[in-house]
């Protein structure tokens, strides 16, 4: 028995509220059981130096844990000066896994930037991230097709992430805390609403796993991201 009831193959409940600040071009509110994430997207008509003149678009995120979204109250980054190596990691994976599903010759010479702030965390705040980010970046380049500043629809499939791993032995999906830091074996999975594979980041945690537990766990990926991209097209539609 999982510790909040589900069977192997249930998701945590799923909601998204989209249009949730007033200045942002896109935005949304994820919940994933308690893990709630803040979700922006940001329109600019410039590119960083590296891509001027080359007619492609950017997206990019950044990604941030505000104090009190877990147990005791972690101390601001940007008191400490920099960023954490945890946090670097997941804003890279951010932006890369949102790019996977973006044609740049059809967004243009422009930049989306995604910010992604866990307001509350009980495991996979980076997956809900990326779901959520998603939703924000549509929303942003629905406003670029409505004014018509792109042709075409620049988001060529929506991207979703979730976490499963092998937890008491079994493989299970959508990881919460108590789940997380105890699984023997934790995955995140990151495919297009296609279920074409992005990125799989896998690791054991103190057991190893054989490649018949890898399938099952990608089997698992497979249905919990149709639930987040149905959930997703239902909050833009």
């Amino acid at each position: 028995m999982r510790p909040s009831g589900r069977n192997v193959s249930e998701m945590r409940p799923i909601s998204i509220d989209v249009g949730v600040t007033k200045h942002a071009e896109g935005s949304c509110l994820i919940r994933i059981g308690d893990t709630h994430v803040l979700c922006t997207a940001s329109l600019e008509e410039r590119v960083p130096p590296f891509m001027k003149n080359t007619g492609l678009g950017w997206v990019t995120a950044e990604y941030g844990m505000l104090p009190r979204s877990t147990g005791s109250r972690m101390r601001r980054e940007a008191v400490g000066g920099k960023q954490g190596g945890r946090t670097v990691e997941i804003q890279r994976l951010i932006g890369r896994s949102l790019r996977a599903g973006v044609d740049r010759v059809a967004l243009g010479e422009r930049q989306i930037t995604v910010d992604c702030d866990v307001i509350q965390a009980d495991g996979g705040t980076r997956c809900a991230a990326i779901t959520g980010g998603w939703v924000a970046l549509r929303l942003a380049v629905n406003r670029l097709m409505k004014a018509g500043d792109v042709i075409s629809d620049p988001l060529v499939d929506p991207v979703a992430a979730v976490s499963c791993g092998i937890y008491a032995g079994q493989p299970v999906l959508d990881l919460d805390y108590p789940e997380d830091s105890e699984a023997g074996v934790d995955g995140n999975f990151v495919m297009t609403g296609s279920g074409r594979l992005i990125e799989v980041q896998m690791s054991a945690e103190g057991s190893t796993f054989s490649r018949d537990e890898m399938v099952q766990l990608l089997d698992l990926a497979d249905k919990g991201v149709a639930d987040l991209v149905a959930a997703q097209k239902a909050a833009v539609s």
